[in-house]
């Protein structure tokens, strides 16, 4: 995985060059103001300081549709380029003008960081440590913020020093990103796979993983082109014979399936339990079916019959020997595990009314416990998908000569690839497509008002909001003045340095604190899981808001109300870098089908930065009116709040592959529907 790692430190450095052009900012203003003589015009000075709001949000709001159609690198491209031409003219600017002129396209490229580097690193890692992987934006952007704190600290101890030094420094790692981006980041091999370039995927996988066989990950990309419709759970128990209740073994005969692996194929018996959801299987190795005449790779996906109509469309991967047996495609690529359909002829493959055939991907699965497998049965259950995942045991469920029974949990569903029009024209096999017949060429926005689309996007807007009204902002722009409180700049004051230089140093020591958080985060990310994160570290950032309410009302001595402070707002922001700071870009990236990714997590970041003006800019309206005791509270209630949606509406998604995730979704909101609809039909 030292690749995948690797690609995601790429990936991240756009968010530390927004934390470093965010800190130099800062900084920065107060070296601008002095020399354009803005002391008496605040609205330049805010101006200044939000032209890169308005360009981050202006980007976000055309980037989605370009994203799903160009694809998640040149977005990530793009950015450097905006932040390497920012960094330029911020050098140079002559006037007012070019400056804002330079804020702008500054904001271009860190409106393109915030949303893509999330999305991309989700799309580029393995289940595991994908948690762990998406957190590195959110570490990287507080290193950035801590560098150029530090920075900007030690030009602000010069005699003489120059703010558009200070703000065009920013040019020189904005190059080396670029250079990163166009020479070592590969293109997302799911956006890929939507557009039905599938040597480019597979390619792109073996070089993340780090092995040749990558066809199970291969054949859930495929399988991530579609949600399925009517999606249920089911129960499985696997095991050897011997393990099979002597009730149930009588019944096993009609309802045999085959489970086919790169191991071999294996008999499995499956008990469907009519009272109640759930399907008992049994597993059984036979050990002939390797080398089986019907399924030569036993990677492969069903076989269908030989007489499917080519597809044009088919990329080389597939082109060059269509119409061959599959193993000679194997002996042209070695490297080349598909997950597509073969085009070997099946017509000597009889399948008996009652039976049906279970295949898996290789023997590692899709991460985390996931396995993906499909199943033939005549009737109405028809060709169908499962994802399959291991419930709290020891052993592997692939593990048929051992003596223990394993609890597997199944999501089941139509495949991606499955045409049920098809079925009249192919009665031997499923009827399957190429993906590339499925790929979408241009975003669509019909797919938003999907119910589960429509579920994720309440998800993820209503997480993005939450974290601008729990007053982060607020609590930083006020930690200079809490911190002088505690009589830290009358120490550094009497040390030599001035207010502005104090002020900086402040600015960096609250970063450096928020690191190791950030760092525990990422630890924890893929352990305890993003909802618990946020359930556990909300009460604290409520606690410490409601404790700066009361030593702002309540009359202590100024010692007690500058320590209470101050420990309040290092544990605040320490809490928040933990929980609301990284999770909302993650879970944006996890929850939306592959398809309109792009969309739906520009539209959740639009959300972001319309709810962090709306905040930046009606705090100082609530301090002259409710004043700052007034404005935490109100913080203190939004927290609460976060909490019961979290609580009701943001679900886990730990070490679930994406694909699983958006399924979950899409079956959870059908449920919700259905439910509400028999309950307006009972009326």
């Amino acid at each position: 995985m030292s690749a995948a790692v690797l690609v995601a430190i790429v990936a991240a450095v756009g968010n530390l060059l927004q934390g470093w052009d965010n800190a130099t900012m800062a900084g920065g203003i107060i070296y601008i103001k002095r020399e354009f003589k803005w002391e008496n015009e605040p609205t330049m000075e805010g101006l200044t300081v939000a032209m890169s709001l308005i360009g981050a949000t202006l980007i976000t709001l055309c980037s989605g549709g370009i994203s799903d159609w160009l694809g998640r690198r040149p977005m990530l491209i793009i950015s450097s380029v905006f932040y390497i031409l920012s960094g330029v003219l911020m050098l140079w600017s002559p006037n007012v003008y070019l400056l804002l002129f330079a804020r702008l396209l500054d904001g271009f490229g860190i409106g393109l960081a915030v949303t893509y580097v999330p999305l991309y690193i989700s799309e580029m890692s393995p289940p595991e440590t994908r948690g762990l992987l998406s957190t590195l934006p959110q570490f990287t952007y507080t290193s950035g913020m801590f560098l150029s704190y530090c920075f900007v600290f030690f030009m602000s101890l010069m005699k003489s020093l120059s703010w558009r030094l200070m703000l065009g420094v920013l040019f020189g790692p904005s190059l080396v990103y670029f250079a990163l981006t166009i020479f070592y980041l590969p293109e997302s091999p799911r956006w890929l796979m939507s557009k039905g370039r599938m040597l480019e995927a597979r390619q792109v996988l073996q070089r993340l993983r780090g092995k040749e066989d990558v066809s199970s990950e291969m054949a859930l990309l495929v399988e991530g082109l579609e949600v399925g419709d009517e999606t249920s759970i089911e129960e499985y128990i696997i095991g050897p014979p011997n393990e099979l209740p002597d009730e149930e073994k009588q019944n096993t005969e009609k309802e045999e399936i085959k489970l086919f692996t790169p191991e071999g194929v294996s008999s499995v018996v499956a008990l469907v339990s009519l009272d109640k959801v759930s399907v008992v299987l049994h597993l059984l190795l036979d050990t002939e079916s390797k080398g089986s005449m019907h399924f030569p790779h036993l990677g492969s996906m069903f076989s269908v019959s030989g007489n499917q109509p080519k597809n044009e469309e088919w990329d080389e991967a597939s082109n060059a020997k269509q119409d061959e047996d599959y193993a000679s495609i194997s002996e042209t690529d070695d490297s080349l595990h598909s997950p597509l359909i073969s085009r070997q002829t099946t017509s000597n493959y009889k399948m008996r009314q009652g039976s049906g055939h279970l295949q898996s991907g290789n023997a590692e699965g899709i991460g985390s416990g996931w396995q993906l497998a499909w199943k033939w049965k005549e009737g109405e259950e028809g060709f169908q998908r499962i994802y399959l995942h291991e419930d709290g045991v020891t052993r592997s469920w692939r593990d048929p000569l051992d003596g223990e029974c394993t609890k597997a949990a199944a999501l089941v569903s139509q495949p991606a690839l499955y045409k049920k029009r098809l079925m009249d024209q192919h009665p031997v096999g499923p009827a399957m497509i190429h993906p590339s017949a499925a790929a979408d060429k241009e975003p669509h926005w019909k797919y938003l008002f999907e119910l589960g689309v429509k579920h994720a996007l309440l998800v993820g807007m209503g997480i993005q909001m939450i974290q601008q009204f729990l007053g982060i902002n607020a609590v930083l722009y006020y930690t200079p003045q809490i911190l002088e409180q505690a009589g830290v700049q009358l120490l550094l004051s009497d040390m030599g340095i001035s207010s502005e230089s104090s002020s900086l140093l402040i600015s960096a020591i609250m970063t450096l604190l928020m690191l190791p958080s950030v760092a525990i985060a990422m630890r924890l990310m893929d352990v305890s899981g993003r909802r618990s994160l946020l359930l556990n570290t909300n009460p604290v950032l409520t606690t410490t808001l409601i404790i700066l309410v009361i030593v702002r009302v309540v009359h202590v001595g100024s010692i007690v109300k500058a320590a209470v402070s101050t420990a309040s707002v290092i544990l605040y922001s320490c809490f928040f870098a933990m929980g609301f700071g990284p999770i909302p870009n993650i879970l944006c990236a996890e929850i939306f089908p592959t398809r309109v990714r792009g969309i739906c997590i520009a539209i959740c970041v639009l959300t972001f930065w319309i709810c962090n003006i709306i905040v930046t800019y009606t705090l100082p309206v609530m301090l002259s009116s409710i004043g700052l005791a007034g404005v935490f509270s109100i913080y203190a209630m939004a927290s609460i709040i976060s909490w019961a949606f979290v609580y009701l509406k943001v679900p886990e998604t730990k070490g679930m592959p994406l694909e699983v995730i958006t399924e979950f979704f899409a079956m959870g909101a059908k449920q919700t529907t259905d439910a509400k609809n028999h309950g307006n039909q009972g009326v």
